[in-house]
């Protein structure tokens, strides 16, 4: 890996070091509205708050196996829940 030339005036070795970057793309639960992929990773850093935020969330991923979800409490720590808000009014009275 030295990228030094036997006949460069350099009095020093040059030293390359490559590392593996994979494309990845994010965006907001509201911007996802309408999209359809093979994989989805969510983290939850604060709960969802709004009425089927978190369903909106999960339903982006076609396949359960391309769905990954990363949820924390108010301190950090992970947890091993999520909970969907369902504002109940909705239901029985759906906006117009």
């Amino acid at each position: 890996d030295l990228l030094s030339d036997p006949e460069s005036e350099l009095p020093i070795c040059l030293r390359r070091r490559q590392f593996p970057v994979r494309l990845a793309f994010s965006m907001t639960i509201n911007k996802s509205q309408g999209q359809s992929l093979d994989r989805v990773g969510i983290v939850l850093k604060t709960p969802c708050f709004t009425h089927g935020q978190f369903y909106v969330a999960v339903s982006r991923c076609r396949y359960r196996e391309g769905l990954r979800i990363a949820a924390f409490d108010e301190e950090g720590n992970r947890i091993h829940t999520a909970t969907n808000v369902v504002i109940k009014q909705f239901l029985l009275n759906p906006p117009r």
